[in-house]
Order: C-alpha cells, then sequence, then structure tokens
C-alpha cells in the first residue's frame, strides 16, 4: 500500500496533480489519501501521525511557511518519508539535498514523469518493507523501523507496540504478530514479545529494556535466554 499526501496552498494545484497521479497509481493498493492547503498544516498533521503517509508532494513556493521550510520542520521528528519537491523553477533542486528530497517535479506535473518517479518509489518501499512493521487502529495507518520498536505485549483481544515512551495499541494477537516479524524478536512469555537488540541484561525470571523490567515465563525461558544471549554477544538469531 502506497499512501500518498499533496501540500499547496493553491487548491487548483492540488487538483492537477491529483488528476495527473490517478493516471499512473495502481488500482486497489496506491492512493491519496490526504491534502493539505498550507505547509504548517502538513507538520502539524505529521507529527501526530508517523508512518501514516509514505510519500508527501510538497510545493515549494507557498505562502506563509514555504515548502523549504516545512520540509525541515518534518525532518526533525520523520526522515523516512519520502517528500518530492513540485515548483516551477528548477532553482531548489539543490536545496533538496538538505532535507534529503526524494526527487522533485516542475509544474505542471506530467504523468509520465510521475510514473517513472512512483515506479522508483515501489522498489525503494520493497526493499526497505521487511524493515519496517505497520500497524491500523483507530488513529490510522502507523509504520515503524524494526530497530526501533522495544517490545510488544498482549492484553486480550490488543497487542500494544512499546517504542519508547509512546504505545500503540491496535486489534490482533501477539500470535500473528510473531509470525509476521519471523523470528526477529524473541518471545519470552505469553504476553510478551521483545526486539532482542533493546534488552540490556537478562536475568533468571526477567529481562530489562531500559528502565522497564519485562517477565520470562517458565516454558519459554531456555529458548528465550538463549536467543537474547546469542543475539546479545552479536550473533544472528
Amino acid at each position: 500500500m502506497l499512501r500518498i499526501g499533496i501540500c499547496d496552498d493553491e487548491a487548483d494545484a492540488r487538483d492537477a496533480l491529483y488528476i495527473q497521479l490517478e493516471k499512473v497509481l495502481l488500482e486497489g493498493s496506491e492512493e491519496v489519501v490526504y491534502d493539505f492547503s498550507s505547509g504548517a498544516g502538513a507538520v502539524r498533521w505529521l507529527k501526530n501521525h508517523p508512518g501514516e503517509i509514505d510519500l508527501l508532494f510538497l510545493d515549494v513556493e507557498m505562502d506563509g511557511m514555504s515548502g523549504m521550510e516545512a520540509a525541515e520542520e518534518i525532518r526533525k521528528f520523520d526522515t523516512e518519508i519520502r517528500i518530492v519537491f513540485v515548483t516551477g523553477y528548477t532553482d531548489y533542486v539543490f536545496e533538496g539535498y538538505r532535507v534529503n528530497a526524494f526527487d522533485y517535479i516542475i509544474k505542471p506535473a506530467q504523468a509520465k514523469r510521475l510514473d517513472d518517479l512512483l515506479k522508483r518509489v515501489r522498489s525503494q518501499m520493497y526493499r526497505e518493507r521487511e524493515c519496517h512493521y505497520t500497524l491500523k487502529n483507530t488513529d490510522g495507518t502507523f509504520r515503524f523501523a524494526m530497530s526501533d520498536i522495544s517490545y510488544f505485549y498482549s492484553e486480550k483481544r490488543k497487542v500494544t507496540l512499546v517504542l519508547g515512551e509512546k504505545e500503540y495499541a491496535f486489534y490482533g494477537r501477539l500470535d500473528e504478530v510473531e509470525e509476521a516479524l519471523d523470528g526477529r524478536f524473541v518471545r519470552i512469555h505469553q504476553r510478551y514479545l521483545v526486539n532482542p537488540q533493546k534488552v540490556d541484561y537478562i536475568g533468571a525470571d526477567n529481562v530489562r529494556l531500559g528502565d522497564r523490567s519485562l517477565p520470562i515465563s517458565r516454558a519459554m525461558k531456555e529458548s528465550a535466554t538463549a536467543k537474547l544471549a546469542k543475539a546479545m554477544l552479536g550473533g544472528e538469531l
């Protein structure tokens, strides 16, 4: 699923880009999910919805916060979203390197140019897919780098992803999450699935991840401690 956002302070420009994108998007798996009329509005929304947009078309010349200024703010909290600048001038092309822009599009956008760009986006996303975990809940769709996730825990019909001090709950089963992670996380308890790279300490009946202590069940102790110790010593699971 490729989720796209468009940010331009001119409604006609947003509509024109949307029409061209519709010609080249893969039906059923790619769509424009949000549009923004200001850079400040895009920054606020993206900060509260990490991972919900994969690709942002960002107009450079906007009133108020410019596209370049918006990109600089976005990069303070999101280094992974693909930003494509939309501009009427080529002067801004080299400035895009400062914010790790994926590419730029000259107005008016042409379907062929967009098609070529989307093929590159799809290829990159395919390569990165195995390094991310995506979840969907009532707040939206979120995508997280595996390396940032501390652990998952389950309670009744919900699973919660823990990332630092933040938690994201969604409906599901921990068995399904474990299967989707394909052995990259370690099951230490019926309720807990941990990222071995986040484990600081392995005790007789618990593990520690920073200031959090999680229990190891008797049934899983032997297998879990062996896997975690191997990971802590630099080996693969």
